[in-house]
């Protein structure tokens, strides 16, 4: 079966289509379909197909062979692989599907494991320098209005993006029981949404730290416009330099650049740093089952993250008398988040692309698609755990707090 027209008419190899077969078969048959250079079309099953995975030139199949777990989105970003249908419907379907690479898999797994970039704070700015800084308009073209990178919180399904993260911070806001002049300190602050909404809605003071120079330009800028500056302190500085004693302590969305191995001094800063009534919040990505982040992900757009399971988390905490009094799973709300902001990633990606060019386009297109997929799929959770001082009885005898406003 041919499929589209193609400019080249160099055949194929009965050992090409095994290979493109068995691209197929290791996902378990999915309902995708292989269109080779040569219009060919690859199937392995005989259900409609979702979409179609098109080779644009036959060195995409070695180049696969020799690259298992970079191969796909190398080539889709370069535009050697194009993907026909709805994107997201397509990657759902691909990693809904079995992971069929069996003990290689798990021992490259095992090997970046052990093998990662430690975290140092000079490789902590590196890391963070390469995404948070690309321009803060850039990320203007598609968050909210907030300019918030982290999972929304939709009271509704219809619920707009704004009125999601405006959500989102109250909720938070109200998991820690902030009362009038508490003293928080946000470990990770981004562009600064968070904490001058504490301080603007529950009267508190806030000491956000985030080794992004650009974000916290933005964020100390926004504050003197808002009056909020004698409220809100933002330091360019690491987490693991937080000074001082507070009421409570937030951390949205940073864990998963803390890597795994500064848990422990993470849940000694948090420990030194609380006061004996006190209580926090870790909002994070995660994991059901412990591996590193996907390698694309974490070459091209994440480097040095790691997304821990619940049980990391928590150890974190206990070590420190810490306990955890309550734990939520917000999946559904990151997948419908990224839907918002890829629909206004695509509104303005002739933009980007004149800026960025189009390999980089292609690579936010599909970071941001692919992890719909996965936080869809389950393969992604999205965790906040609220915890307090393991002696302390100072906290409210319900939930009511949470959904009820003034209780």
């Amino acid at each position: 079966m041919t499929h589209g027209s193609f400019g080249s008419a160099a055949g194929v190899t009965g050992f090409e289509r095994r290979i493109a077969r068995r691209l197929l078969e290791k996902r378990g048959d999915p309902r995708l379909r292989i269109v080779l250079w040569n219009g060919e079309e690859i199937r392995s099953s005989d259900q409609p197909p979702v979409g179609r995975i098109v080779f644009r030139d036959r060195g995409v199949v070695p180049y696969l062979a020799r690259h298992p777990d970079l191969g796909l989105g190398d080539a889709y970003a370069s535009g050697r692989l194009e993907i026909e249908g709805d994107l997201t419907a397509v990657l759902k379907v691909f990693l809904a599907a079995p992971d069929g690479r069996g003990a290689m898999k798990h021992l490259r797994d095992a090997w970046r494991m052990w093998a990662r970039r430690s975290h140092s704070l000079s490789r902590a700015k590196s890391n963070i320098h390469s995404h948070y800084d690309l321009g803060n308009d850039f990320y203007a073209l598609w968050l909210d209005e907030q300019m918030a990178y982290t999972c929304a919180y939709f009271p509704t399904p219809s619920s707009s993006l704004e009125e999601a993260q405006v959500a989102k911070m109250e909720h938070v806001s109200r998991k820690v029981w902030l009362r009038p002049g508490d003293r928080v300190v946000e470990a990770g602050c981004g562009w600064g949404a968070l904490a001058l909404h504490m301080a603007r809605h529950h009267g508190v003071y806030v000491t956000a730290y985030n080794i992004s120079k650009e974000q916290i330009e933005y964020a100390r800028q926004r504050a003197r416009r808002e009056g909020l500056s004698e409220r809100v302190e933002f330091r360019e500085d690491d987490y693991r330099n937080i000074a001082g004693r507070y009421d409570a302590f937030v951390s949205v969305g940073m864990l998963e650049h803390v890597g795994d191995e500064n848990y422990p001094e993470l849940g000694r800063v948090i420990d030194r740093c609380l006061l004996p009534h006190g209580r926090g919040l870790i909002h994070s990505i995660g994991r059901n089952v412990r591996q590193p982040m996907d390698p694309w992900i974490e070459r091209h757009i994440f480097p040095g993250s790691y997304s821990p399971k619940l049980e990391e988390m928590v150890g974190i905490l206990s070590p420190n008398e810490l306990t955890v009094i309550d734990v939520e799973n917000l999946r559904m709300h990151y997948a419908k988040t990224l839907e918002h902001w890829l629909e206004r990633f695509e509104k303005n990606a002739a933009a980007i692309e004149a800026r960025f060019g189009s390999v980089f386009t292609r690579t936010f297109r599909l970071y941001l698609a692919g992890s719909i997929a996965s936080f869809f799929v389950g393969n992604l959770q999205l965790w906040q755990v609220v915890f307090q001082r393991a002696r302390s009885n100072d906290l409210p005898w319900n939930r009511s707090r949470l959904y009820v406003p003034g209780s």
